[in-house]
């Protein structure tokens, strides 16, 4: 397990930061991705070896991390990870976890109170949790100055409005009680629907499936372009057959047919695909395979 910051890349005129603040095994890798059977697994072995798979445990490898984006004078974070003395009774890994996300942006040279926006590609325990961060026994948000962009149905489904995820889950109502209403109280929300457009670079779109508001942020600077898909992918076996999806998704099948869209796009447009989760390497250009084979292929890993 490492836990550092090992990537920075330019897409045009704009930087890319990779902060992790955990890295290794997750979990079984047919638990995580349960439509994609051993066979799957052993036939892409090269491009899951090491990095993403560990196939003597079967077991997948994963990260948290937050993405740093820094555009047209903002500083842009994308996800916010687990946080830190949180009560997750249903994620064992997550619960009451210790972690220190803004200790770790100072390394990256990025301080709390220097963040213009907070994207969060949906509402889930692991992508909003340094939201917020313990302030003499309440919870506050973390970055003080920040617009913090939060889809408009998932906001309503793990809100009150939609009965906190629909009593699905009790985690669902501690993440939004700790973790995103107090953003709402301290007027630092901004609830978005369909389409937002951060600057001239950065843009926001709707890709459900995963969860009812999860999105997308397309970058495209100078001719360069990334899309940073959230939980679109848990594993690089996803893009290689995208018609399977994670055992997180509430809808599945909506989330497979997002996925296909979004990576058709990325290989038309030689965009650099950068998921949330994955343990090796961060983010990869893809390729439409020759017709008859389906899926993709990973071309180019990010330096």
């Amino acid at each position: 397990m490492t836990e550092e910051t090992v990537q920075r890349f330019m897409i045009g005129d704009v930087e890319v930061h990779r902060v992790v603040e955990w890295q290794g095994p997750f979990a079984p890798a047919r638990q995580l991705v349960p439509d994609c059977g051993p066979q799957v697994w052993k036939e892409h072995e090269e491009h899951l070896v090491p990095g993403h798979w560990e196939p003597g445990a079967d077991l997948a490898v994963s990260a948290l991390q937050t993405w740093v984006v820094r555009s047209a004078g903002r500083t842009v974070l994308v996800d916010t990870g687990v946080g830190s003395g949180r009560e997750r009774p249903g994620s064992p890994m997550f619960h009451r976890r210790r972690g220190d996300l803004p200790g770790r942006l100072r390394q990256a040279g990025v301080d709390p109170g220097d963040v213009d926006v907070v994207v969060n590609t949906h509402i889930h325990a692991d992508h909003v949790g340094w939201n917020t961060q313990d302030d003499d026994g309440s919870w506050v948000p973390t970055f003080p100055r920040a617009r913090y962009l939060l889809p408009a149905p998932d906001d309503h489904h793990f809100g009150p409005g939609g009965g906190y995820g629909g009593g699905a889950r009790v985690d669902d109502r501690l993440v939004y009680e700790d973790s995103v209403a107090p953003v709402h109280r301290a007027g630092q929300a901004v609830v978005w629907d369909g389409e937002y457009r951060i600057d001239e670079h950065l843009v926001l779109e709707a890709a459900p499936g995963h969860t009812p508001g999860s999105s997308v942020l397309r970058l495209a600077s100078r001719g360069e372009r990334a899309v940073f898909v959230g939980d679109l992918l848990h594993s690089p076996v996803q893009i290689l057959r995208p018609e399977c999806s994670s055992c997180f998704c509430l809808d599945p099948r909506q989330a497979a047919g997002t996925r296909q869209r979004v990576l058709e796009r990325a290989a038309d447009e030689r965009a650099l695909v950068v998921p949330a989760h994955f343990g090796g390497g961060g983010a990869v250009e893809v390729r439409k395979r020759h017709a008859g084979h389906g899926g993709f292929s990973l071309h180019r890993w990010a330096a």
